[in-house]
């Protein structure tokens, strides 16, 4: 059975489904919730099919993370950290920018498979590790773009506070913790970045008083 693609009007191969299937119900409903018939059943494929492919569930759970589960796309707040539009300053604050209202969101897919993957030596937590890493290195990389005093510091507190942010959205299903986020961020940034500097925003002149 194949099934036509919309985007391209090709044929979407069964790895191709599988993996679109895994995607949205490891995101939406969680790894450990989503069994393997799930998968099969969302991607019309059957299990034999699964597992000539993946060889089982922890193979499928590690392609899934290895992909970047769609959550790196164009506009999200991470991606924000590479956009040539925006000064490094600005990429940082991007960071913060609220998320749309979306009952699908349940936060970072990454830190999400964290918490579920208890066995150590699963296949997908070394992934979570790298991906935690490079996202730590790419706030680190803007703050000294920024001009940041402590490049390192600045990037470690502002990748804390993105994560704390994340975390709280997905546990209440409320965004509102990245508005507070985002104050606490231009202060982070106030303090850390020379006002001089390229990646600052120029400072406020006001008026002496008559």
């Amino acid at each position: 059975m194949t099934v036509t693609g919309t985007a391209t009007g090709g044929t979407v191969s069964p790895r191709q489904r599988i993996m679109r299937a895994a995607s949205s119900l490891f995101y939406s409903r969680g790894i450990n919730s989503t069994s393997i018939s799930d998968v099969a059943d969302r991607a019309s494929v059957s299990k034999r099919t699964l597992y000539q492919l993946f060889l089982s569930k922890d193979v499928l759970v590690a392609a899934y993370l290895e992909t970047g589960v769609g959550y790196l796309e164009p506009g999200n707040n991470e991606g924000r950290l590479n956009d040539p539009s925006l000064s490094p300053r600005e990429q940082l604050l991007a960071l913060f920018d609220r998320p749309p209202e979306d009952p699908h969101f349940r936060g970072c897919p990454y830190h999400n498979a964290a918490v579920e993957l208890s066995d150590r030596d699963h296949p997908g937590l070394p992934l979570v590790i790298e991906h935690k890493r490079q996202f730590l290195q790419q706030v680190v990389d803007a703050a000294r773009r920024a001009g940041a005093r402590e490049p390192d510091r600045l990037g470690r507190q502002l990748a804390v506070l993105f994560e704390g942010a994340m975390a709280l959205t997905a546990s209440l299903d409320d965004s509102e913790a990245f508005e507070f986020a985002r104050t606490a961020a231009e202060d982070i940034l106030r303090h850390g970045l020379p006002r001089d500097h390229p990646g600052q925003a120029p400072p406020v002149h006001q008026s002496p008083e008559q």
